[in-house]
């Protein structure tokens, strides 16, 4: 197991490059099928609702562990080299300046999220 400096350094790297691939969804570039599979990875790993809630030992936090970096390498996989390129470096500036907020994408896996448990509630209910 590595030190507490490593796992701290590999987390912030994992944060930038999911920050990179929000900005290659913003990239006209980058293909339309790209675009909406780093979006689905990107809300996912910054979405405050998990697969597997993070309360359950070791499964909790085991999905994040697995699914958000396999996700990060297919999307790395679909983006274009230079494209991917472009978008390291903006979030590595970014991240330079201070950690990015983007509200706009916050408020919106909020009124996803609210509106996924509206419907799977009239499902429940019988209504749909």
């Amino acid at each position: 197991m590595g030190s507490w400096q490593d796992w701290t350094r590999r987390l912030k790297a994992l944060r930038q490059e999911t920050y990179a691939l929000l900005l290659a969804c913003r990239d006209e570039r980058t293909p339309w099928y790209a675009k909406l599979t780093a979006a689905v990875v990107v809300a996912y790993a910054f979405s405050p609702i998990d697969l597997i809630p993070d309360f359950i030992p070791v499964i909790g936090l085991l999905d994040d562990m697995v699914l958000v970096p396999l996700g990060v390498v297919l999307v790395r996989w679909m983006v274009p080299a230079q494209v991917m390129e472009d978008c390291r470096l903006r979030a590595e500036s970014e991240f330079e300046q201070g950690k990015p907020v983007n509200w706009t994408a916050a408020v919106v896996i909020v009124v996803l999220w609210i509106g996924l448990a509206y419907l799977s509630y009239l499902v429940v209910r019988g209504w749909f």
